[in-house]
Parts: structure tokens; C-alpha cells; sequence
């Protein structure tokens, strides 16, 4: 049976994740909490927005309201990389290398290895961030689309069209698709060979998390009673095909999905706390966790897929060992 060992902490918890095997909660007040001998915290901003990890896993990639991007390692220590007065950093990303990304209101900006600054402004605002796999271009989506730069050079940017305000932004593994969550209750892709559009509808609530199997074949989202999963293994993607749907629950919708990071299964969390597994194969469930305090905002596994940490809203945390 899985083991879970938890964690209450006070305030909503933004990102959950293993950093070098060590279990980081970030928290909306800025605070990061990890399980590293004991419970150790550091004030990281003043307000946070936003968290990812580095493109090595070796520290934590934050971004606040005070303006800051910092990055905090393994050892509890945050150094500043950035800093915008009077701005507040609302998305990141991290490119294979150490480049990355950061946007605040109408503008994104790309800071090289170097550590040299390029703003990429546009007429709306910027409100999700993604590179390529290889790290040469970076999505920046926007209302209506997506505006795919080539940051470290001067070429012209690439823009794909489709009305409506695009919130989050993610390439397929294999870099074949690139796809958004909108504001409305849908996902919306494009095939990048020929710019195609791919139309995923059918949520009763806005997909907020999202996450990639292991080899890109499968991609699960939140949004419905169940884990909605949608097939990408073909040169069309989930084009003219239905997505499974997995650990369906009538009375509680799923807020939180992580896909394991060898095994085509997903952990799902919901609105009142509850975590389970299901398998894509053959759609088999197992609970992981009973309900708890808050939905479940974030969940990432260990790089062995042995280990589960989790975040809620109401600061309801913890580590699941599935293996015990």
C-alpha cells in the first residue's frame, strides 16, 4: 500500500516537485518549503506567481510580485537572476542550456547563457511561455494565438492565429504540436509541419493543468470529473479521435494531473483532495490518497516515478511512496 507523509503548511501551494530527489512546496506567499532532514523554509519573494524547475532539475525556477526571477537549489539557497521594479512575473520557462524566458504584462523576455537581456514585446499580454525541446524557439501565447520567436537571432516571428485568449503554451516532447489552454473551456493545437489546427473541446471547466506521458503519445488534462487524455501518437495527433477519460467521479472534479515518468499512467488529483492512478493501457484506477483539505493544485513524481509529492490551496501537502 502507498505510504503518504505529510506536510500542512498555510497558503496555497503553486508548484510541488522533487529538486535532486528533495521534495520543494512553493507557496503563493513566497515562501519554499522542502523535506531535506527535517522541514526547512526560505523566503524566496515577496509574492510568488510562478514556478518551474531549471532545464537541468538542479534548482527552482521562481518569479514573483516583487519583480524577481530567482533560482533556489537543492541546498535551500536563492541567488537572483533577474530583476523588473515594479513588475510582476506571471510566467518562466527554461530552455536545455540555462537560457530562459520570463514575462510580465505586454512583454517576454529572453536571457541568454551569457546572461544579456532581450525584451520581445507585443501588442497584448503575454501570458504563457514554452521552448522547443532543443531550446532554439521560444512560444509566447497571447490573445488570439500563439507568436513562436526564434529568440537568439533577429529573424522575423512566426504567428499562429486563432481567436481567443490562449493561457498556457506547450511543444509535444517530439516537437511535432504545439498546443494551448484558453480561457474558454478548450485546448487548441497546431501540427508544426503545415500549421494545421487541432480543436480539443468538450470541458465543462478551463484546463489548468496539463501534463505529457513519457514518449509524447498521450496528453492528460484536467478540467472534467475525469482525467481527460487525449492520443498524440500519430501524425495527426487526437484529430478526428476521442480521448480517454480516466478515474471519472461524478461529484468532484480533477484539478491536478502528472503523468509518470516511465509508465503510461497518470496521477490524478481533485477538487476535494483525493489522488488516484489510472493506467492508460487498460484503464485500471488505484487510490492513492483519500480526501484532504483543498483541491489539489500540483503534483510531479520523483525521476524514478517512485515517489509522489503533492500541493493543495489550502496548503495540504505531502509525499506519497508508492513503492512501501
Amino acid at each position: 500500500m502507498p505510504t503518504i507523509a505529510p506536510l500542512d503548511l498555510v497558503g496555497h501551494c503553486i508548484d510541488a516537485r522533487f529538486i535532486q530527489d528533495i521534495p520543494f512546496f512553493t507557496l503563493a506567499d513566497g515562501t519554499i518549503h522542502r523535506l531535506d532532514n527535517g522541514h526547512k523554509a526560505v523566503e524566496a519573494h515577496d509574492g510568488l506567481l510562478c514556478a518551474i524547475p531549471s532545464s537541468d532539475g538542479k534548482a527552482l525556477l521562481t518569479g514573483g510580485e516583487d519583480g524577481r526571477v530567482c533560482l533556489t537549489g537543492s541546498n535551500g539557497l536563492s541567488t537572483e537572476v533577474s530583476n523588473l521594479p515594479r513588475k510582476w512575473i506571471t510566467a518562466l520557462a527554461a530552455a536545455p542550456g540555462g537560457a530562459i524566458a520570463f514575462a510580465s504584462g505586454r512583454s517576454a523576455w529572453f536571457r541568454s547563457v551569457d546572461g544579456s537581456l532581450k525584451e520581445l514585446a507585443h501588442e497584448r499580454s503575454v501570458e504563457g511561455l514554452a521552448f522547443a525541446p532543443k531550446g532554439l524557439r521560444l512560444a509566447i501565447a497571447r490573445y488570439n494565438g500563439v507568436t513562436l520567436h526564434w529568440p537568439a537571432t533577429n529573424s522575423t516571428p512566426t504567428e499562429l492565429e486563432w481567436k481567443g485568449a490562449h493561457v498556457m503554451v506547450m511543444f509535444s516532447p517530439d516537437n511535432r504540436f504545439l498546443v494551448t489552454s484558453m480561457q474558454e473551456n478548450a485546448l487548441h493545437g497546431w501540427r508544426l509541419d503545415d500549421n494545421r489546427h487541432m480543436r480539443m473541446t468538450g470541458y465543462p471547466n478551463k484546463v489548468k493543468s496539463w501534463s505529457w506521458s513519457p514518449k509524447g503519445k498521450w496528453l492528460a488534462t484536467s478540467g472534467a470529473p475525469a482525467a481527460i487524455v487525449w492520443p498524440f501518437a500519430g501524425k495527426d495527433g487526437p484529430m478526428g479521435k476521442g480521448p480517454l477519460e480516466l478515474g471519472t467521479r461524478g461529484d468532484s472534479l480533477v484539478t491536478s494531473v502528472a503523468c509518470h515518468p516511465v509508465e503510461d499512467i497518470v496521477a490524478i488529483g481533485y477538487s476535494d483532495g483525493m489522488i488516484l492512478v489510472g493506467r492508460f493501457g487498460d484503464q485500471k484506477e488505484v487510490l492513492l490518497r483519500r480526501q484532504g483539505n483543498g483541491a489539489i493544485s500540483t503534483m510531479n513524481w520523483d525521476a524514478s516515478g517512485h515517489r509522489l509529492v503533492f500541493g493543495s490551496e489550502a496548503g495540504d501537502c505531502g509525499v506519497i511512496d508508492i513503492t512501501a
